[in-house]
């Protein structure tokens, strides 16, 4: 994934962390969810990938504030 989280602001990170959430749990909930569009920011990550990037995320929000 090639994002740029010291390039984006508070809100853009939240909206990003709630997605993260979301797929995180929709990953966590069901043995297969929902395939996500080719062009959804999160298309292609698995379960660790996205926790990472939900812990990478929350980091760049601490910084922020």
């Amino acid at each position: 994934m090639n994002l740029k989280l010291n390039e984006m602001n508070l809100k853009d990170l939240r909206g990003l962390r709630i997605k993260l959430n979301n797929r995180i749990n929709s990953l966590k909930s069901f043995g297969k969810p929902k395939e996500l569009q080719k062009s959804h920011l999160l298309f292609g990550l698995e379960l660790g990938e996205c926790e990472q990037l939900l812990h990478e995320v929350k980091r760049a929000e601490r910084e922020l504030k």
